[in-house]
């Protein structure tokens, strides 16, 4: 039997991050779509992200993107974040908007533009140990168009040059978290293509290493949570970016496209025993909201992540346990199912009410008016956005 309140339990101590750049203005390759009342600078992205925890209250780090957050003081910037009730999560870095690096950053064939992006990750590092931040996160575009074009291993070489010299400068409870993706825009050959790839390079490293898994970042039909319980096996779990995707890397909102997908990642979470945030796992959002409402979208997400969680956390363990030890299919597949198939709505509103949340944060912030009022007062300057 499934305990409830341990269950209410873990729904109110879960803790899901939000990107600083979801709250910007984004698009498609071809266009930046702008929205009125979009972030015009840093510290606005954080009163946004401070708004979207307001109304769920499992929504306390902001993650930033260095440069697109880029300011002259970050322990202000630190500062400010702790003053609005949310700490600043993981640095992310950006080595793919210069054209320098058009033919790959950490692992390019020019020596002076790899110490160029090296450089800008250990800039990272310092705005980490400015802000408090715990975690590097790192994503390469790096990798080659055609056959022939570079030399596949010394890319890996280079690759492993660059990440040794980061993990070099973390300390104290610093980590890395390295992000792969299948392809896009390297298409013959993606220099940390799969989470194989990022496994291995952190295995390399040491402990401070570890994978961040990309929900959207996988060929058609690969099995994520496999991908879950083999890094949380071995301790190299670190990180989400959940989206969704129905095509490519789509960052829809998560759990839009496939949340039985979504449900089934959680379990294997929960079956880890890695939700309670002092296992480490950074649940981020990184999703662009290109034609819908930046808070309230938000808002969505960080509620799809909650029901399956808490679906998640109604698996009768015990008797799904008996059932797979039986050998009995159709019953360990029925009570996953029946998991699944709860409506857990009711559940987590009383976790809100609980906390002293309304029990709809949705319908909250359409009656609060917060959307009117920062699209009245964000008039002039200029609009915060990806970089394209």
């Amino acid at each position: 039997m499934t305990d409830l309140a341990a269950v209410k339990r873990a729904l109110t101590a879960q803790r899901i991050e939000t990107p600083s750049w979801a709250y910007a203005n984004s698009g498609t390759r071809f266009k930046v779509f702008a929205q009125p009342g979009v972030p015009r600078n840093p510290e606005e992205k954080i009163a946004d992200a401070a708004t979207v925890h307001q109304f769920t209250g499992v929504a306390p780090v902001v993650a930033l993107h260095i440069p697109w957050d880029k300011v002259d003081d970050y322990a202000a910037l630190g500062s400010y974040a702790r003053d609005l009730g949310v700490e600043i999560g993981a640095i992310n870095t950006n080595v793919f908007q210069d054209d320098d690096y058009k033919l790959g950053s950490v692992t390019n064939p020019d020596a002076g533009i790899r110490r160029k992006a090296t450089d800008h990750l250990l800039e990272a590092i310092d705005i980490m140990g400015q802000t408090g931040s715990r975690d590097l996160k790192l994503w390469f575009s790096d990798g080659i168009n055609y056959p022939g074009q570079d030399d596949l291993r010394d890319r890996q070489d280079r690759l492993a040059a660059a990440l040794r010299e980061a993990y070099d400068r973390l300390t104290g409870n610093q980590r890395m978290l390295l992000e792969y993706k299948l392809f896009e825009p390297a298409f013959y050959a993606t220099d940390v293509p799969d989470w194989g790839t990022s496994y291995a390079h952190c295995l390399e490293l040491g402990e401070r290493a570890t994978v961040c898994i990309d929900t959207g970042h996988h060929a058609p039909s690969t099995n994520i949570e496999f991908i879950v319980a083999f890094l949380l096996r071995q301790k190299k779990l670190g990180a989400f970016d959940f989206n969704s995707r129905f095509y490519a890397d789509d960052d829809l909102m998560v759990g839009a496209a496939d949340p039985f997908q979504l449900f089934r990642i959680m379990y294997e979470i929960v079956r880890g025993g890695a939700l309670d945030p002092a296992y480490g796992i950074a649940f981020m959002l990184d999703q662009c909201h290109n034609i819908e409402r930046k808070i309230p979208a938000i808002i969505r997400s960080v509620m799809n992540v909650q029901e399956a969680t808490a679906k998640a956390l109604l698996v009768d363990r015990e008797a799904l346990t008996r059932a797979q030890q039986a050998g009995d299919v159709l019953e360990a597949n029925a009570v996953f199912m029946d998991a699944y198939n709860t409506d857990v709505r009711p559940l987590l509103a009383e976790v809100r009410t609980d906390a002293g949340l309304d029990p709809d944060p949705m319908a909250a912030y359409r009656r609060s008016g917060h959307d009117e009022k920062i699209i009245a007062e964000r008039v002039g300057g200029t609009q915060a956005g990806w970089g394209a």
